[in-house]
């Protein structure tokens, strides 16, 4: 199979999944192919898509087809319904977490000043925070971190690609004005 094909198949391959494929599961579907071949079909793809409507985005660790931000609107048209939406408890609670990770349930309560246990349950059902473990203190509370469907949802290759903290207290305060 010559580049061209790769990339191809690659695109079919992404394509179909419809979710993240990472480069681990890529090596699987073509064994004969290294890392370094795929990575290069891979930017090649991207190259090609960088003008269209979806784009290909590396994303929680692999890659996926997505469409671009500024098609949005004809999207919402086309959906039946809205997505269903946290409510703000739970953004604030998701906030906390993606930034603080890991966390305890006390410590969520201590920034947030309420209890958080329904918000905290209603992400961990989403799937959007998981439980990594225990923290190392007298009665040893639970450990909350996000999920990669966290990432992929908003469009996260890690964690550092969050906008820093100064820069949403920017964007809080331009909006007040």
């Amino acid at each position: 199979m010559d580049a061209k094909e790769l990339e191809k198949a690659l695109e079919a391959v992404l394509f179909a999944a419809g979710r993240v494929v990472t480069l681990k599961e890529l090596r699987k579907i073509f064994p004969e192919k290294s890392s370094q071949e795929l990575k290069e079909a891979l930017i090649s793809l991207k190259e090609l898509y960088k003008d269209r409507g979806i784009t290909l985005n590396e994303v929680a660790g692999g890659y996926r087809f997505e469409t671009r931000p500024d098609f949005a609107p004809y999207l919402r048209r086309l959906i039946f319904g809205s997505p269903p939406k946290l409510s703000r408890a739970a953004l604030e609670t998701l906030a906390i977490v993606a930034y603080k990770q890991p966390i305890t349930k006390a410590e969520v309560e201590a920034i947030r000043g309420v209890d958080s246990s329904g918000a905290l349950r209603n992400l961990l059902e989403k799937d959007l925070i998981k439980i990594c473990g225990r923290k190392d203190v007298p009665g040893r509370p639970i450990l909350y971190g996000t999920t990669p469907k966290f990432m992929e949802i908003f469009g996260l290759k890690d964690l550092a690609e969050l906008p820093k903290l100064e820069e949403l207290e920017k964007m809080l305060a331009d909006g007040e004005h």
